[in-house]
């Protein structure tokens, strides 16, 4: 009873969780660095705004935190959100009764480009890296041949509403955002899956001996990547109106700098969706905040880099110490 009521003092809880706990922190950091800077930085309107852009990257970085936890990497992300952009516009064409179906397909199609990545990796035994980079030429090969070059459509009121409109006092976005990270995390953490997502991370060797289906688990992980990336497209769709070639191209990178960001190991088998979370609001924070100190846009890109190198190099150097 003593080492129970031990483990869950706040101390205890606080020790558990100081990845967190040190993100929150760095988050509190900036809005008062970027109030400093800009007289209301930190006002609501704008703390709306910046969620609402953190939940497209926060909900494609849900599918590059499971590839990520197995070991891997997903590098078409960027490529299947400005598909799922495009096709979106392209299928609903401003009608709300095409929006259901639209959407599944635009799902089916990332799932499939998922697949394809999930069979070269597991399968083929492709690099990640190599097979990833492989799909992305194709999916947008496919995508230009399959639009002559140039988007068309537009989004549904419906879908409008979804991407930019306001549900209780928020972005309709953050809400979807919200639920989809409730049930990543138990998905993570509470049934078989997860659990095995984990465990194929830490030892693929060991996870094969005690009867995991290690291919098919991979491959799994990569089509969840695609289905989720297409989605975020499609969502973005609403958010924009219409349709933009390399609208996605940016999002590859924001969902690799959140995941480590927010203390999920590139070797796999460590981390979480939630660091993930916090790692995606802290990415458009500091957009922001380099934003209104007028940085260049290349300048942006080499600090984007610069802090994935910096908390690489953290996370390693602790593994090493056995922290």
């Amino acid at each position: 009873m003593e080492n129970t009521l031990t483990q869950n003092s706040p101390v205890e809880v606080l020790k558990r969780n100081k990845v967190i706990v040190l993100l929150l922190a760095v988050i509190i950091g900036m809005f008062v660095i970027g109030e400093f800077i800009s007289s209301g930085f930190a006002s609501f309107g704008h703390i709306k705004d910046i969620l609402r852009t953190a939940s497209f990257v926060g909900l494609c970085a849900i599918g590059q935190t499971m590839v990520i936890l197995t070991g891997g990497i997903d590098l078409t992300i960027g490529s299947l959100i400005s598909m799922g952009q495009i096709y979106g516009c392209l299928f609903v064409n401003g009608h709300d009764a095409n929006t259901g179906w639209a959407f599944l397909l635009v799902l089916a199609i990332g799932a499939g480009f998922g697949i394809i990545n999930g069979v070269g990796v597991s399968y083929i035994k492709i690099s990640p890296l190599v097979m990833t980079l492989a799909t992305s030429s194709l999916v947008n090969g496919v995508m230009l041949i399959s639009i002559n070059g140039a988007p068309r459509g537009v989004a549904s009121p419906v879908l409008e509403h979804l991407g930019a409109g306001t549900a209780l006092g928020l972005p309709a976005i953050v809400w979807i955002w919200l639920l989809m990270t409730i049930i990543t995390l138990v998905f993570l953490r509470k049934t078989v899956i997860g659990r095995k997502i984990y465990h194929l991370g830490m030892n693929p060797l060991a996870a094969k001996f005690t009867g995991i289906r290690v291919r098919n688990l991979r491959t799994l992980v990569y089509t969840l990547s695609g289905a989720l990336a297409s989605m975020t497209g499609f969502l973005l769709a609403g958010n924009t109106s219409r349709a933009f070639l390399g609208s996605g191209n940016e999002y590859t990178m924001w969902s690799i700098t959140a995941v480590v960001i927010g203390g999920t190991a590139m070797t796999g088998g460590k981390g979480g969706y939630l660091g993930t979370a916090a790692g995606a609001i802290i990415i458009i924070m500091l957009e922001g905040i380099l934003t209104v100190v007028k940085m260049p846009e290349a300048g942006r890109r080499i600090a984007n880099g610069i802090i994935v190198l910096v908390m690489i190099m953290i996370y390693y150097r602790e593994k090493k110490n056995g922290k």
